[in-house]
């Protein structure tokens, strides 16, 4: 099974931009998408009878939003992180057959750090959500988790000390939620890969000379680790300041739509 996670930063700019010509390309059975930028009625995707979507929106126009669209029909959906609303769109869990499927954009904590006491409260919030559902089955964590947890996950670590995404209290955030239970999938496989990464600055020449983040993930309940097959990045994509990440699995007792 083939999953994959895109960070579009206004999907009707995305559109533009070679996301359809990828999205077949890759065939996924799951695909999540963050920053949709959207209202209800504002674009209209088909992307064939193999899929149904699900959408969660922003209440503020233009801003967050995510999506997902599966092949693979769910038991539920479930949206936000509690049962009242979520203004800001940014989480949708899928329960499968044999596991939990979560989009989730992070709220990012701005250059001035000015709402890094929010983020870290969502943290907490969020892992306490996400153990909730892991002690009913396992998990799979895909999105824009706005941080670089290792100095191996950005170009240039020391210089970013301290700035919004590599702080150490949203990097010690990021170590409870793996210690919690779960599995960074591409440092799973890859533990030394160097200089692969996931945003970008749209400043000019940090892409071509990969000056890059990564924080775009798949995070995996441990009691997976035995049907993980592989994890990537496709650094050549391009569409938006992110790139796709992508997680294959093994068989799971999932049931298909009909």
């Amino acid at each position: 099974m083939k999953l994959v996670s895109w960070n579009v930063n206004g999907l009707r700019a995305c559109v533009n931009k070679g996301f359809n010509e990828y999205f077949k390309a890759v065939d996924a059975d799951i695909f999540c998408i963050q920053e949709t930028k959207l209202q209800e009625g504002q674009i209209e995707l088909e992307q064939g009878e193999d899929y149904v979507q699900y959408w969660n929106y922003a209440e503020k126009k233009g801003y967050s939003g995510t999506a997902v669209f599966t092949k693979l029909k769910p038991l539920s959906v479930r949206y936000g992180l509690e049962e009242d609303s979520e203004p800001e769109g940014r989480v949708i869990t899928l329960e499968f057959e044999g596991f939990y499927l979560v989009n989730v954009y992070t709220p990012n904590a701005r250059r001035d750090l000015s709402r890094l006491d929010y983020r870290l409260e969502w943290e907490d919030r969020f892992r306490s959500y996400l153990l909730e559902l892991d002690s009913r089955k396992p998990v799979v964590v895909c999105g824009d988790l706005n941080v670089a947890h290792q100095e191996i996950d950005l170009k240039n670590p020391k210089s970013n000390r301290g700035n919004s995404g590599f702080t150490l209290e949203e990097r010690g955030k990021m170590t409870e939620l793996l210690e919690a239970g779960f599995i960074d999938t591409f440092r799973h496989f890859y533990p030394d890969r160097e200089d692969v990464y996931s945003w970008w600055s749209y400043m000019p020449k940090v892409r071509e000379r990969n000056v890059g983040w990564r924080i775009d993930y798949f995070l995996a309940s441990s009691r997976l680790r035995d049907s993980l097959t592989d994890a990537q990045i496709d650094c050549q994509i391009m569409g938006s300041d992110h790139c796709p990440v992508v997680l294959e699995l093994g068989e799971l007792p999932i049931s298909e739509l009909t």
